[in-house]
């Protein structure tokens, strides 16, 4: 990243959270899943944006002669659940308005992938803290671009101050793939953010998107974050999103009949033909070889070489269901690679209210008897009785057998008027 980038737009100045250092961003306009700087290798597993040359220039603005924050570190230790929810509803307009669904996603992933599962401190363990904010991580290769990204949710963080960054970026990341059509990623929250840039974890813990041997990098890198062969396949379905442009990232094609048009800045070449659905597309075309438009890269291909990855990659090309299933599970572990929660067992924002499961039906509760009554006759007094508006957690405001009694009463009355007649 050089000292400036230049600028032909106001944009805001962000507040650092190292002294006498200013970052200003001017946000993207288009994305993709694949996004690296020119003068570095590419690295796979990377939802990201690609941006015009001009955008390029004026994407950010950086003075400084140390290390910096682009943001100042959070006011509290946790996330506020109100906050977290308001929050995720201006992701979703962002998403809608702005098409950065595989930005994002990304944003979330890199934030999370620096873990090691080999280092138990905490932040040195890497993972999901919101270190991915500072200078000195954004310059790793991997996040080339990624600087957009806190661009497009700096006015959401703004907004709600009470959001930690770490739970910003794995919120922004889930809602991404549910607003894209995927599955509903079952999240919790609370991460606690890094305070620093000297928190933030070396280069190099991220995977590359060409290595000589693609299946023992996969493995390399997935393994040391806690993942499994299931959850390495899974988490490439990922590439159903996005392009990537070979004059940024030396992958791809400069334009396809799918990328031609947009939306956002046009060109590059995607992994599917709906580069913005999230879908089992990855998996069928991979599969399939049949469209010189697609983009295959060599660690997309092996998911079809290896005999273990084989397995899932086969089985998520023809099952959609399974891929969703599998795909949430393995998003939702990734996004809690070595976060510390406040509080420990983390925030819920599911507002579906979970419902108990229904009593058993005891008749004596609906009579006065004192006699066990068989099922039969249990079921058949308490249909009875529920036609009368009483239940479990609802009697009757008088005795039962009273109502009935009174019935068979009335009832009897009334044959006798009628039969005198």
């Amino acid at each position: 990243m050089t000292s400036s980038l230049g600028t032909t737009a106001s944009s805001r100045i962000l507040a650092s959270s190292s002294p006498g250092v200013r970052l200003s961003l001017h946000p993207p306009t288009s994305f993709s899943l694949l996004s690296f700087s020119s003068s570095f290798k590419p690295f796979a597993f990377s939802p990201s944006s690609h941006f015009s040359s001009h955008q390029r220039r004026s994407a950010v603005n950086v003075s400084s002669s140390r290390g910096f924050g682009t943001v100042a570190s959070p006011k509290c230790a946790a996330s506020n659940p109100d906050q977290l929810k308001s929050a995720r509803e201006d992701l979703k307009q962002l998403l809608n308005s702005q098409f950065c669904h595989p930005i994002l996603v990304r944003l979330g992933w890199h934030d999370a992938g620096t873990y090691n599962k080999n280092i138990e401190e905490w932040p040195q363990r890497g993972g999901a803290n919101g270190s991915l904010r500072f200078e000195v991580e954004l310059k790793h290769a991997a996040n080339a671009g990624l600087v957009n990204a806190l661009s497009l949710i700096q006015p959401i963080k703004d907004k709600y101050s009470d959001v930690t960054f770490a739970d910003l970026f794995q919120l922004a990341s889930a809602t991404a793939i549910e607003e894209a059509g995927g599955p509903k990623i079952p999240m919790k929250y609370g991460r606690v953010d890094v305070s620093g840039p000297n928190e933030c974890p070396e280069e190099g813990r991220l995977p590359d998107a060409g290595p000589p041997s693609p299946a023992d990098h996969l493995r390399e890198v997935f393994y040391r974050v806690g993942l499994n062969d299931k959850e390495i396949v899974a988490l490439s379905g990922a590439h159903t999103l996005g392009r990537s442009r070979p004059e940024r990232s030396g992958w791809g094609k400069p334009e396809t009949k799918y990328t031609k048009d947009g939306p956002g800045t046009p060109g590059g070449q995607s992994w599917t033909v709906q580069w913005l659905k999230f879908d089992n597309s990855y998996f069928k075309d991979i599969k399939a070889k049949r469209d010189e438009d697609l983009l295959v890269l060599p660690t997309d291909a092996v998911l079809f070489e290896d005999p273990s990855f084989k397995v899932y990659a086969e089985k998520y090309a023809e099952d959609k269901e399974t891929f969703f299933k599998d795909y949430a599970e393995a998003h939702a572990k990734l996004s809690n690679l070595g976060a510390k929660f406040d509080p420990p067992e983390g925030i819920v924002l599911d507002d579906t209210p979970v419902q108990a499961a229904p009593e058993k039906f005891v008749a004596a509760k609906y009579s006065t008897g004192k006699r066990e009554l068989s099922d039969s006759m249990k079921q058949k007094i308490r249909a009875e009785y529920e036609s009368f508006g009483g239940g479990p957690d609802k009697p009757l405001p008088t005795n039962y057998f009273l109502n009935i009694i009174i019935i068979i009463g009335v009832l009897a009355i009334l044959t006798s008027l009628l039969g005198n007649n």
